[in-house]
């Protein structure tokens, strides 16, 4: 292996999913290796754990893997330093765009979490109540 590079397993032991998911998200064209070593091993760079951080973080918020590949497509326009002016601005209107809809599902998570714990604390008092 070449200096800065992984396997599949120890990017996928770092990153924490699993070498299957890592290898599903490739097939899907999210994240591809950097390289392939001489035996043709998938070899990965710190930016591509990086790739695979951003998935694993929107995969709760239940974004597509449409919408994960469009977000990482402006991730990765907006870190060149080529694209300026308007197109710059389009693209952090975008960007902005995912903050704002991570953020609606994240308040439907906490919503949904509130709900959750009300039942179990209802069903607490139900075992309480009943001599539990």
């Amino acid at each position: 292996m070449t200096a800065g590079h992984m396997q599949i397993g120890e990017a996928a032991d770092r990153v924490g999913l699993s070498i299957r998911t890592i290898r599903h998200y490739e097939e899907a064209g999210l994240v591809l290796p950097s390289a392939r070593s001489e035996g043709g091993f998938r070899l990965y760079t710190e930016p591509d754990l990086d790739r695979l951080r951003v998935i694993k973080r929107m995969k709760p918020l239940g974004f597509t893997l449409d919408e994960m590949r469009d977000l990482l497509t402006i991730l990765d326009e907006l870190s060149d330093p080529a694209v300026t002016g308007d197109d710059r601005v389009a693209l952090q209107e975008r960007l902005g765009m995912f903050h704002a809809a991570a953020q609606n599902r994240v308040q439907a998570l906490r919503d949904q979490l509130a709900m959750a714990e009300g039942f179990a604390a209802q069903i607490a008092e139900q075992i309480q109540r009943h001599g539990g």
